[in-house]
């Protein structure tokens, strides 16, 4: 059987853009929904708090994207504000949709197949790397599912994005 190479994608970076956009809407309302005390302090089994989990997701998100458009070589900084409440980590979180819309629509199409060295030191293409970000925001909101679950609080439905 002949094996056939095709340049046609699956899904354009639009639809990847709008795709990731609605999962970083559903995390933000997993922010909203946390008390204010428990978003900076509540953990289990040893794991962060989720305002620090959040932390690592604004600290990769818009550096990361800027890095795909620019080239940019960002310094990877988990300590965004020492002092942090839920106002400015939804501050941040909307500063970096913001940031994320407007550097991704500075990138073409061609460049995500291209090798990238993601904050210097992570090496893949930059598809991987945006699939990366996804993949790790889904992974840490299915904690913060967790934490809410264990707060007696109901956590959004996640199929709404």
């Amino acid at each position: 059987m002949e094996t056939m190479t095709s340049t046609t994608s699956v899904i354009s970076s639009q639809d990847l853009l709008a795709h990731w956009q609605g999962h970083r809407a559903l995390t933000r309302r997993v922010i909203e929904a946390f008390p204010e005390k428990e978003l900076v302090e509540f953990s289990i089994g040893g794991m962060r708090p989720f305002a620090q989990i959040v932390k690592e997701l604004l600290a990769l998100a818009a550096p990361g994207v800027k890095q795909i458009a620019d080239g940019t070589v960002p310094q990877l900084d988990l300590e965004i504000a020492e002092a942090i409440n839920k106002e400015m980590i939804l501050a941040l979180w909307d500063e970096a949709t913001t940031a994320i819309n407007q550097y991704w629509s500075m990138i073409p199409d061609e460049r995500f197949q291209e090798k990238i060295m993601a904050f210097g030191a992570y090496e893949g293409t930059v598809i991987s790397t945006v699939l990366y970000y996804i993949d790790n925001e889904i992974h840490h909101r299915g904690q913060g599912y967790v934490y809410l679950r264990a707060l007696g609080v109901t956590p959004p439905d996640f199929y709404e994005r």
